[in-house]
């Protein structure tokens, strides 16, 4: 942006988080169109209610997690807010690991109650101050957080109904054959090795 350049709103905002929040920000991104702001943990619910009462950010569209298991702090949690008066989306990055929580935003933003349990239930990211804070997509007493990138791609157990006992029944997970990794790779490109039947083509 050059000297007497008008922001962008993105911009605006940033530069007025920036000033008002202070050390509770490590920084922002604004990049392709979307800003990001870069949060202190322990400083989330100071940031959201910053946006939500004095920027309008009165919509929570999501919170989800992503998971660097090489870091130390392998958990970035992810929110997702919308400001319906600013016409505005803005993004904000917390990092944890999975035995320190985050301070939940649900007495702030009742909506984040579902997506919270999500990814507590998916990634084993632990919330304080929720006020149910249990599984909600998989099943009572499932061992593990299947978004975690040292999860199994099997699992460890299969469910299934068991006709004579008349209820549904854990089982270690037993592979019909042998489990195959796919490379996904398009046939006709990106391979150093022969197709079966590509051998015909050259004869």
């Amino acid at each position: 942006m050059t000297e007497g350049e008008t922001p962008s709103p993105l911009a605006a905002l940033a530069e007025r988080a920036k000033n008002a929040l202070g050390d509770a920000l490590n920084g922002f991104d604004l990049s392709f169109g979307e800003l990001t702001l870069l949060a202190e943990r322990e400083s989330i619910l100071e940031i959201v209610t910053f946006l939500h009462v004095h920027e309008g950010f009165i919509s929570i569209c999501d919170v989800c997690g992503v998971d660097y298991p090489e870091r130390e702090l392998r958990f970035d949690v992810v929110y997702h807010l919308l400001s319906p008066r600013q016409n505005m989306r803005i993004r904000i990055k917390v990092m944890t690991d999975d035995a320190m929580p985050v301070p939940s935003i649900t007495g702030l933003l009742p909506g984040a109650d579902w997506f919270e349990r999500e990814t507590y239930d998916l990634f084993g990211i632990l919330f304080t101050g929720h006020p149910d804070l249990r599984r909600i997509l998989t099943d009572y007493g499932f061992d593990g957080y299947p978004l975690r990138k040292d999860f199994p791609t099997t699992g460890y157990v299969e469910v299934r109904y068991d006709e004579e006992r008349k209820r549904v029944v854990y089982e270690p997970v037993k592979l019909a054959q042998e489990f195959r990794q796919f490379d996904y790779l398009s046939p006709w490109e990106g391979t150093d090795y022969v197709l079966p039947g590509d051998e015909k083509a050259k004869t």
